[in-house]
């Protein structure tokens, strides 16, 4: 079987989101494969230090909104 062929099952298969999700990934690959070597994986340490501090901040933020959340239903519970 070509790619192909087997790109053109897998499409018949996957709903719709999957479909766009495959035809990203696919995408990026041949972008990858097609880079002069210099160009892969160029990614300033700037760039992850930033990422970094904003994906901590939002999980401690989801973390204290689900704490308060909870803190909240349990003192509102009746116990007697």
């Amino acid at each position: 079987m070509s790619m192909n062929s087997l790109n053109s099952l897998s499409s018949r298969l996957l709903p719709p989101e999957a479909q766009v999700l495959q035809n990203y990934l696919l995408v990026m690959a041949y972008r990858l494969k097609n880079k002069p070597r210099s160009e892969r994986g160029a990614v300033d340490l700037a760039v992850v230090v930033i990422m970094t501090a904003i994906v901590a901040a939002a999980t401690i933020a989801i973390g204290y909104i689900l704490v308060t959340k909870f803190t909240d239903k349990a003192n509102s519970t009746p116990t007697e």
